[in-house]
């Protein structure tokens, strides 16, 4: 098993989710139960899956929930380009976050591949 918290792409996971849920708290009221629901739930799911995979057993285990977990990132990216498509959110603020889910993804990604190779 491995200690979550130590975990790089937890750490930085759960950076995203912390900025995801600043930014969608400045969309529009009437998007509560929407996009600004969705956006939080697919960003507080990657943190969530890698550390309930690294709870797990083995590495096959983790593996599954690293692949969920790099899913959610990219619902994540899909919902910023869509919020940035209605308005919510301009391009310049949109970078920084996108910039931080495609590291997320790559490290999940490369964490995946350790686990396979290990």
């Amino acid at each position: 098993m491995h200690n979550f918290k130590e975990l790089k792409i937890w750490q930085e996971s759960m950076k995203l989710a912390k900025q995801v849920y600043e930014l969608s708290a400045t969309f529009p009221p009437n998007e509560r139960y929407g996009l600004t629901s969705q956006i939080n739930r697919s960003a507080v799911s990657v943190p969530s899956n890698i550390s309930e995979g690294a709870g797990r057993g083995g590495n096959k285990e983790f593996i599954q929930f690293l692949n969920i977990a790099r899913g959610s990132a990219f619902e994540v990216e899909t919902q910023l380009l869509l919020a940035q498509s209605f308005g919510f959110v301009s391009e310049v603020g949109l970078q920084p976050l996108l910039q931080q889910v495609s590291m997320v993804q790559r490290m999940i990604n490369g964490f995946k591949d350790k686990l396979l190779y290990d």
